[in-house]
């Protein structure tokens, strides 16, 4: 019987009515496929700065560091919005990826068959829509030195951030996208903004060499201006994505509006080795917390993602899968994906379908 150590991370707001349902998911398939999981909790965000006054607690990162893998529901609200900038929950994230080595970023925007009509955009333009974005974690600006607000010569004040990125930076992120866009359709595209940055002319010379190990996938360039525009024109042209921290960041969000509902939508932070981090790529949502309302699923699909790229158990992965889409076949909806004719069901009682689901 294989045996994983999990790091739970509820967090804020509705995250501790969402993970309860994943732990509910990944127990029943875990005793069908004879996986033990045993679940350790561990304050992370607003929880962890009103019981300790850090966002992310030593004795956290060394849980998860000792983890097979780290499953977070969500951090933030609200509360805590008038904390000093080094104080607030996000920066618990931020420390979180840099405490596990986490680089690389990967953001699925699938269009779901039964919920096509919850997009934005025309039917026509996104059914049949399966993008993984592959975003650079812990590079490029956000991290790059100097970095500061100084005061000019000239008297007024100027705000700096650099865009860096070395040659190793780009070719470990580079052979995750092609590793992943290997066991999906072969196709990946590299979004940089060469034509204007040193940087990106960079990180285009080196995927364009790293493609050379991988001849079997098809490999495209394209500036970000016109990757975004692509992305709403026709997005079925995409299959994986690769591209760098800040255009990552915008790219995969605009990705995830192409489906409708960011509540429906799973993320995944890898390292080089060491465990992996698995959350929903929506918020705390605190106006809404305790009140039995959330859409579960998104947090399910993160334990999926887990499944499947963090513990290389791929059979259990689809049955969680299958088990979201046959619920959504059956009509049964939460608030936030609802449409007429359709059962409206709250986060406890979608999690009691998708159990029941599994079989």
């Amino acid at each position: 019987m294989a045996h994983y150590r999990i790091t739970l991370l509820p967090g804020d707001g509705i995250g501790p009515e969402i993970m309860a349902v994943a732990v509910d998911v990944l127990k029943r398939v875990g005793q069908q496929l004879e996986i033990q999981f045993e679940f350790q909790e561990a304050l992370m965000g607003g929880a962890a700065i009103d019981a300790t006054g850090n966002p992310l607690p030593a004795e956290t990162l060394e849980a998860c560091r000792n983890s097979d893998a780290v499953l977070l529901a969500a951090i933030g609200g609200t509360k805590w919005d008038s904390l000093p900038n080094d104080q607030r929950p996000e920066r618990g994230l931020l420390g979180l990826r840099a405490g596990l080595g986490l680089f690389a970023n990967l953001r699925p925007a699938q269009i779901l068959p039964q919920l096509v009509d919850a997009s934005t955009l025309k039917r026509e333009v996104v059914e049949g829509v399966d993008i993984m974005v592959v975003r650079e974690l812990t590079g490029g600006i956000y991290f790059g030195q100097p970095r500061g607000i100084f005061a000019a010569e000239t008297g007024e004040k100027r705000g700096v951030n650099t865009m860096v990125y070395s040659e190793s930076e780009i070719d470990r992120i580079g052979r995750v996208a092609f590793e992943t866009a290997r066991k999906r359709s072969k196709r990946l595209c590299s979004v940089d903004k060469s034509n204007v940055l040193e940087v990106s002319q960079l990180w285009r010379d080196r995927i364009t060499q790293l493609s050379q190990e991988y001849p079997d996938v098809e490999l495209s360039h394209l500036y970000v201006d016109n990757a975004a525009m692509q992305l709403l024109r026709y997005p079925k042209q995409f299959d994986t994505i690769v591209t760098g921290n800040l255009f990552g960041d915008i790219l995969s969000d605009a990705a995830a509006m192409l489906t409708g509902s960011i509540g429906m939508l799973p993320s995944a932070s890898l390292g080089a080795s060491g465990p992996g981090v698995f959350e929903p790529v929506h918020g705390s949502a605190p106006d809404i917390a305790g009140q039995d309302k959330a859409n579960p699923i998104a947090q399910v699909l993160s334990a999926a993602m887990m499944l499947r790229y963090g513990l290389n158990e791929p059979e259990a992965a689809h049955r969680i899968e299958q088990a979201v889409l046959k619920v959504l076949d059956q009509g049964d909806r939460t608030g936030d994906i609802m449409s007429a004719g359709m059962n409206l069901l709250g986060c406890r009682a979608m999690g009691v379908a998708i159990v029941k689901a599994l079989g």
